[in-house]
């Protein structure tokens, strides 16, 4: 590749997942990461910086009222059209104690968006990062180039590999004609739960809730404006009995269980 031409993509502002592609034929991986690890955490420090934090979107999920229907699960499968083996908010399930003394207990687990997310720093090209708007960890699938790093971090187990898998071309199946409004990335990209972030408005308030929570039966999923001391979810945190999973970690999550 032509020096200057090479020059030009260490420098740009946002590198995507096709200049990636063209850089590792030309060095080796290490090498590369290190070139760009000043820029990228520019970028990723830009995004979290203080001050400019308009919202702090979370939810508290009622473990009293959830039944364990997973309407949530499929709700969500059906507005963002994840592929198999892609679940954005899966319902935990385990069994406790011993024979005949067994209780099962069950939680809703979508991704929990936490203050200091684990995924963020382990990006070599911070795809993964945190909105300073409004909290919310996305993925930008265009500059994701799969390596997985973040998967590895997320002590939730709350991201997942777009291996390529599609449903059944059937298109007498009204469902397989409905694009996903969110995800428009080649195979090979992480994919995990946005907060259902195309019902925001040009203001970053929401039209409408996120899936799982309009389409909760129990009325178990609440989510709002943690920033709003007025929100539900905000008096349900200081009314409630609530804990957030592995807290021990610092990540804070933005999801809390009310118990």
């Amino acid at each position: 590749m032509d020096p200057d031409k090479l020059e030009a993509l260490f420098t740009r502002s946002v590198v995507t997942r096709k200049d990636f592609l063209k850089l590792t034929g030309l060095v080796s991986l290490s090498s590369l990461v290190a070139a760009f690890s000043g820029q990228f955490m520019k970028k990723a420090q830009a995004a979290k910086s203080p001050g400019r934090k308009k919202h702090r979107w979370g939810m508290v999920i009622d473990l009293v009222r959830c039944v364990n229907c997973k309407a949530c699960t499929v709700a969500c499968r059906l507005e963002h059209k994840t592929p198999p083996g892609v679940v954005y908010n899966p319902v935990v399930e385990e069994e406790v104690g011993e024979f005949p003394n067994v209780k099962r207990k069950w939680f809703p687990k979508p991704c929990f968006h936490c203050e200091n997310p684990p995924c963020v720093p382990v990006c070599p090209v911070t795809a993964t990062y945190k909105r300073r708007e409004d909290g919310i960890v996305i993925v930008d699938p265009e500059v994701c180039i799969g390596c997985r790093y973040c998967i590895t971090a997320c002590p939730y187990g709350a991201r997942y590999f777009d291996f390529g898998e599609e449903y059944i071309e059937d298109k007498s199946n009204p469902f397989n004609m409905i694009p996903s409004p969110a995800h428009k990335a080649p195979i090979g990209t992480v994919r995990k739960c946005d907060f259902c972030l195309h019902l925001q408005d040009e203001n970053g308030k929401y039209t409408d809730l996120p899936a799982c929570a309009r389409t909760c039966m129990g009325k178990a999923i609440h989510f709002g404006d943690l920033m709003d001391s007025e929100s539900e979810v905000s008096r349900l945190v200081a009314r409630r009995n609530t804990i957030r999973l592995k807290e021990e970690l610092g990540t804070q999550p933005n999801v809390y269980y009310a118990l």
